[in-house]
């Protein structure tokens, strides 16, 4: 990890709640000057600034929507503005919407399409460009994946195309000693996750895991915190499933 406090940088998307809130706290701890990003949440993400400076770290709120380049482009401007330069992404922003697909209506699908998809893509876009050499990038992908489930066509097609790039962008950034790797978590009890599941559902995801528990947003976030840390620079490329075992 850093030797010096703060010497490094990090952007998370979607960092006001969640997993991305994790995270944001776990590279903070770590000694990494966080941005926390967050599309219409400024509450909530002022929380997360405020809790990481209470605890002796450095953060900045940056509102932004990652499906918009120039938006996204905000997010590099404020980072670089504010900690002189960025060494890990985080592409934690997503949305979930379960349904079949002949009930899925074309602007549910845009819009998750563009959050996940074209949202992943233009912060890595950017980051090939202007992250430093010997960074990170940690893309959040999804074990559901594995589990070809009704009602998750749309959602697993937009993380099927996050580990495509994952892979691919390994290889382009690897002179550059920048590492590309994923973590796909299983269920992990947090807003989205429930977000339009029954009961029914939640325990049937739950029956699929050998542990016998939901996820935890404390299960996932180490494990990104490790992949920004140099102890992991020889893991490039891969996608991790953190799912206690289901797949």
């Amino acid at each position: 990890m850093p030797d010096q406090a703060h010497s490094k940088a990090a952007i998370v998307t979607g960092s006001s709640r969640g997993i991305g809130k994790a995270i944001a706290i776990h590279l903070a701890a770590a000694g990494f000057s966080v941005v926390v990003n967050h599309a219409r949440s400024d509450g909530e993400a002022a929380r997360v600034v405020a809790g990481i400076g209470k605890a002796g770290g450095r953060a900045i709120a940056v509102q932004a929507d990652v499906a918009s380049l120039a938006e996204a482009t905000r997010i590099f401007e404020r980072a670089e503005e504010a900690f002189g330069g960025v060494d890990v992404l985080v592409n934690n922003a997503g949305m979930m919407d379960i349904k079949p697909l002949a009930e899925l209506e074309e602007a549910t699908f845009d819009r998750l399409m563009g959050v996940n998809v074209k949202g992943t893509f233009n912060m890595l876009h950017l980051a090939a460009r202007r992250l430093r050499d010997g960074g990170r990038i940690i893309n959040l992908s999804s074990s559901a994946l594995i589990t070809s489930l009704p009602g998750y066509g749309a959602y697993n097609a937009s993380k099927a195309a996050v580990d495509a790039v994952t892979r691919v962008l390994a290889k382009e950034l690897g002179p550059r000693r920048i590492t590309v790797n994923a973590v796909a978590p299983g269920p992990v009890a947090t807003e989205l996750f429930f977000q339009g599941k029954t009961p029914e559902l939640v325990e049937r995801l739950t029956r699929l895991i050998p542990l016998g528990r939901l996820g935890e947003v404390e299960d996932i976030a180490p494990i990104v915190t490790f992949l920004a840390s140099p102890e992991s620079g020889w893991i490039n490329g891969q996608v991790i499933r953190a799912n206690g075992g289901m797949g």
